[in-house]
């Protein structure tokens, strides 16, 4: 089965919350929709804890360049 890009899977997603919010559906469309967005969200959260684990930033210490872990305390 071919993974979708996190925009593809998280384009899809927002259509399923749209569809759940506006329309009228009966409970198994309904319960199918739910699980498909819930299968996006985890593959979606999964991409990014993999790029999360990925970035680094270069900061220069001393003349040199050093890679250093990403934090969101560096924002």
């Amino acid at each position: 089965m071919k993974k979708n890009s996190f925009e593809s899977s998280l384009k899809r997603l927002e259509q399923i919350v749209n569809e759940m919010e506006n329309a009228e559906l009966d409970i198994d469309k309904a319960m199918k929709l739910f699980e498909e967005g819930i299968s996006l969200v985890r593959e979606c959260s999964a991409k990014l804890n993999e790029a999360k684990k990925k970035v680094e930033i270069l900061t220069e210490k001393n003349g040199k360049f050093e890679k250093t872990a990403f934090s969101q305390d560096d924002k």
